[in-house]
C-alpha cells in the first residue's frame, strides 16, 4: 500500500547486525507507509535507529509472526488482525498494563479523533493505537477507451465487463476481494453463511476471467501509467498516484478517478501494536506517541495519502494543505462512509474464507 521506503527482507531484518552504540527499532508495516523524512528526524531526535521490512497483506504478516518473526518492536496490522493478534496473546495490553494512562509514555493519544473510536472494533485502544484509515474502492482511467466512452457505473458490477479485460486488476486480498463479492451479492463483508460465501466465490471468479492478475502493489503505478485502466484498490494508494512531489493534484495525473462502490464497500484502520516478544517496548511507545503528535500526523498524512484519525492534524492540514484536506478520496462524506463496514475479526470462521479463497486461486480462467 503507499510511497518508496527502503525495506530489508524479513529474515535480513532479524539477524543483522546492529550499532553497538544506538538502539534499534524495527518496524513491520506496509509499503510506502510512514514518511522517510519523519523516520530520520525520529532517528535523530532519539539517537536511534529504524529498521523497516513490508508486508502486503495481514494474512502474510501473520504467517512470518507466527512462523518466529519476533525481533519487531512495532507492527501495522488492520483491526481485525489486531483482534486476533490479541486473542492469541501476541499483542502488548496496553490499556491493563497502564501504557495509555502515562502521561510520559503515550500523551498525543489525547489528539485521537472521537468520530473514528465510534467505529473501531477496540475504542478503548487496549491493543493498538489506530494509525490510518482506509476505504477499499475503485479507481479508474477517464482518459482510457472503452472508459471514455462507457464510463463506470460505481457499481462492482464493472469487473463484470468483459470490455475490460486484460486492462483491471483486483487486490490479491482474501478479506477484500471476497468482500468486495459479498457486498455485491448484498451480504456482510462480515458474513459466516457458507452458502453466501459460496456466491461470492463464484461472482469472483466470474471476474477472474477478466483481469489482469490479482495485485496489490504494481496496480498503482499501473493505473497512473495508463498500463490498468481500472484498478481495485485502497484509498490512500489512488491518493498517491494523483500527488505531485508537494502534495498538489499532478495536472498530467487528473485522469485518475475513484469511486466507492454503490452496494458498499470494506473500511478499515491499521493499527500501531506493540509485540509481547518486542525487544525495545519503550522505543516502540515514544514512535507511536510520536507518529501522533499533530504536527507529524499532518505530514504524514500529506505523504501517504490516507486519513490519520487525529483531530488535530487534520485541523492542521486545513490551514497548510486545504486542496488535499478537502479530497473526499482522503476525507469522504458522511454519507459515502454510510455504505463502509469495517472487516472484523472472524475468530475460526476465517478458515471458511481461505477454503473458498484457495477455490478461486485454483480455478481455471476459461
Amino acid at each position: 500500500m503507499r510511497k518508496g521506503i527502503l525495506a530489508l527482507p524479513a529474515a535480513a531484518l532479524l539477524l543483522a547486525g546492529c550499532s553497538k552504540d544506538k538502539e534499534t527499532l524495527r518496524i513491520f508495516t506496509w509499503a510506502d507507509y510512514i514518511d522517510p523524512d519523519l523516520v530520520e528526524r525520529f532517528e535523530k531526535e532519539n539517537g536511534c535507529q529504524v529498521k523497516i521490512d513490508i508486508f502486503d497483506s495481514n494474512e502474510i504478516m501473520l504467517a512470518k509472526l507466527q512462523a518466529g518473526a519476533n525481533g519487531y518492536d512495532v507492527i501495522f496490522p488492520s483491526s481485525y488482525m489486531v483482534s486476533k493478534l490479541a486473542r492469541d496473546g501476541m499483542l502488548e495490553n496496553l490499556r491493563d498494563r497502564g501504557i495509555l494512562d502515562d502521561p510520559m509514555r503515550l500523551p498525543n493519544i489525547r489528539h485521537i479523533d472521537p468520530d473514528y473510536r465510534k467505529c473501531a472494533l477496540d475504542p478503548d485502544m487496549k491493543f493498538g493505537v489506530p494509525y490510518m484509515v482506509t476505504y477499499t474502492g475503485v479507481a479508474w482511467r477517464d482518459d482510457r477507451e472503452p472508459l471514455v466512452s462507457t464510463p463506470p457505473d460505481e457499481s462492482w458490477s464493472v469487473f463484470d465487463r468483459a470490455d475490460l479485460k486484460g486492462r483491471v486488476t483486483l487486490l490479491d486480498d482474501m478479506r477484500e476481494t471476497l468482500g468486495a463479492a459479498l457486498r455485491f451479492c448484498g451480504h456482510s463483508i462480515n458474513t459466516r453463511d457458507p452458502a453466501e460465501l459460496a456466491a461470492a466465490r463464484d461472482v469472483v471468479i466470474r471476474w477472474k476471467k477478466n483481469i489482469a492478475k490479482f495485485e496489490n502493489e504494481q496496480y498503482k503505478s499501473g493505473v497512473a501509467g495508463g498500463e490498468f485502466v481500472l484498478v481495485h484498490g485502497y484509498s490512500g494508494d489512488i491518493g498517491q498516484t494523483q500527488l505531485d512531489e508537494e502534495g498538489g493534484l499532478a495536472p498530467d495525473l487528473n485522469h485518475v478517478r475513484f469511486f466507492l462502490p454503490k452496494e458498499g464497500f470494506s473500511l478499515s484502520c491499521d493499527e500501531m501494536a506493540v509485540p509481547v516478544t518486542a525487544p525495545n517496548k519503550e522505543l516502540a511507545y515514544k514512535f507511536i506517541n510520536f507518529l501522533h503528535d499533530p504536527e507529524v500526523a499532518a505530514q504524514n498524512m500529506e505523504y501517504t495519502a490516507y486519513w490519520c484519525p487525529n483531530a488535530g492534524a487534520k485541523a492542521i492540514l486545513r490551514e497548510k494543505n486545504p486542496e488535499m484536506a478537502a479530497n473526499p478520496m482522503i476525507f469522504p462524506d458522511p454519507e459515502d462512509l454510510e455504505r463502509g463496514e469495517v472487516i472484523d475479526d472472524l475468530g475460526d470462521d476465517l478458515a471458511l474464507y481461505t477454503r473458498v479463497w484457495d477455490e478461486i486461486k485454483a480455478s481455471e480462467n476459461k
